[in-house]
């Protein structure tokens, strides 16, 4: 049986995440430090209840998600119910990539993590765009 040549693999979960954390890597601080407090986690799919909440029909259309309580509205005094996360979604993002044929899998691998750490930092459009150019 002959194997497929390795560039005609779809890119698995692992090598989305290792790009999303070299990506954690390159932000300023404090953001790079914080942002590694945060869990994340490589699905191929969001859950149908996620998309149905969403009001999305096609899971094509997610490519991530941030879940938890922005650090804007978070209180000391709060009691953690569970950890922050982002979700990445594979097959979504994959069918960007393949569809925009200009950037990178890096470059929107990126571009969707710091679109979801926004979430998380409150940042503004600004902030977004001195971080990730593309958002420009």
């Amino acid at each position: 049986m002959t194997r497929p040549a390795p560039e005609s693999i779809a890119p698995d979960a692992a090598l989305v995440e290792e790009l999303a954390r070299a990506a954690i890597n390159t932000l300023p601080e404090p953001y790079a430090e914080a942002a590694r407090d945060i869990v994340l986690r490589v699905e191929e799919f969001a859950d149908p209840e996620i998309l149905q909440a969403m009001g999305i029909a096609d899971p094509f259309e997610l490519t991530g998600l941030y879940d938890g309580t922005p650090l804007t509205e978070k209180s000391f005094s709060d009691q953690m119910v569970q950890p922050d996360s982002i979700w990445l979604f594979r097959r979504p993002i994959l069918d960007e990539w393949a569809d925009r044929g200009d950037v990178s899998l890096a470059e929107l691998v990126t571009h969707v993590l710091v679109h979801e750490l926004a979430h998380h930092f409150g940042w503004s459009d600004d902030d977004i765009a001195a971080i990730d150019p593309w958002w420009e």
